[in-house]
């Protein structure tokens, strides 16, 4: 018995032949049982080349791999041996998604906490405040979309360039059903009707459950077997690259503190330089004069693409609404709490449909009054390009009177 489990040739043909009977569905208990006391630590390298061999020899479909991996990755949870893993640098992309693991995490056991209250409760007052709760928990959920987009287009292609085709395949296919699960749970907490404590517990075990779950098991897929295996077979080079891109696409809840370069690689042939020329109609900035220009207006702005995106927000010394990187690239809907998203969305749509330009708000913010006001962006032509937010602390400007004309410098 010792030989097999030590030997990696006859260990990965055992996992193929417990994989095979689970897929066809032989006692799935006892193939598990005895998958585990038979490779007891099973290499996560292992896991995926068998993964791929099923694949590639035809035995298996991607769609049947599909199928049944969340069997099989139940059956090898917790007992993939990581002793020859890699360690993790601050701010390296794997880094960062581990950390956006984390909090999707903390938001799936915030939820958790909810579906307890459904399943306990029968006041009517109180179903329709957990289920606010959940709206608000799950649009933040819809954030992990950032996290399956970056896997899928700069994380995968490097494995494919290396041979390693079947598990992406999979694991993007989970993604979609992810995806699946979460718009039928946003769409269902958007319904104004009232939910009967008895229609929100069925809800929560056909619907909400199935959404949550399924994204805590992509985070053990990752941790346990996908990463593992992207820091082993992935360079320096591909990870800064990835890196790079990053940005683009946006973070999943998390705003990493630390930026990560490798100190091996050449990085000078990789990086647009600030002193790179932005030509405008009336005039240039370098990158460097731009940014530094946009963060000094005392203003707060936040940009919104045409496709309702959030694209862009500047970083004044003092914000009046706190942002970070983590909205880049998010729903601008997903960013307002769900008793407010009917007003964003008559803006959206009256801008886009041309009957609005602006639209202005004030408040009181403490001591502070707060001028917001939305703007509709628009190219020579009139087309819409996107929404325009500024938002001002005008609390001192309200209290000048008179004239100042002679030099005075603000402290």
């Amino acid at each position: 018995m010792s030989e097999l489990i030590n030997n990696s040739e006859k260990r990965k043909e055992l996992l193929k032949h417990m994989i095979l009977q689970l897929h066809k569905g032989e006692a799935p208990d006892e193939v598990r049982n005895q998958l585990i006391r038979l490779m007891s630590k099973i290499p996560y390298g292992e896991v995926v080349e068998v993964e791929q061999a099923l694949i590639s020899d035809g035995i298996l479909s991607d769609e049947e791999v599909l199928k049944f991996c969340d069997l099989h990755t139940l059956a090898l949870e917790g007992h993939i041996d990581h002793s020859s893993a890699q360690e993790i640098p601050e701010g390296h992309p794997v880094d960062v998604f581990i950390h956006e693991n984390d909090e999707l995490k903390k938001v799936i056991e915030q939820c958790e906490i909810l579906y307890k209250d459904l399943e306990a409760t029968s006041s009517q007052e109180k179903v329709n405040e957990v289920l606010l709760k959940l709206h608000q928990l799950f649009n933040n959920l819809t954030d992990v979309d950032k996290h399956y987009q970056r896997k899928e287009n700069l994380l995968f292609p490097y494995l494919e360039k290396i041979g390693i085709t079947g598990p992406p395949k999979v694991m993007w296919g989970k993604h979609d059903e992810v995806r699946e699960m979460l718009k039928s749970a946003t769409e269902t907490l958007s319904f104004r009707e009232p939910v009967t404590p008895g229609e929100a517990r069925a809800l929560t075990e056909m619907i909400f459950k199935p959404a949550t779950t399924g994204i805590a098991d992509m985070t053990m897929k990752e941790e346990e077997i996908l990463f593992p295996m992207c820091m082993d077979k992935l360079t320096d080079s591909d990870w800064y690259q990835i890196a790079r891109q990053t940005n683009e696409i946006g973070y999943c809840l998390y705003d990493p503190p630390a930026e990560w370069k490798p100190g091996i690689i050449d990085l000078t042939s990789m990086v647009k330089t600030d002193n790179e020329q932005i030509q405008l109609h009336t005039g240039s900035f370098t990158n460097e004069e731009l940014h530094a220009i946009l963060n000094t207006l005392p203003v707060d702005i936040t940009f919104v693409d045409r496709n309702d995106k959030v694209k862009y927000f500047s970083q004044g010394k003092e914000r009046i609404f706190q942002r970070n990187r983590a909205i880049l690239n998010r729903d601008v809907r997903m960013c307002h709490p769900p008793s407010s998203v009917h007003i964003v969305n008559q803006i959206v749509d009256d801008f886009k449909s041309g009957r609005q330009d602006s639209a202005p708000f004030w408040i009181q913010k403490q001591d502070q009054f707060i001028h917001i006001e939305y703007f509709a962006l628009r190219d020579e032509k009139g087309e819409y390009l996107g929404t325009l937010e500024v938002s001002q602390n005008l609390s001192d400007k309200r209290k000048l009177e008179g004239e100042q004309r002679i030099l005075s410098y603000k402290n």
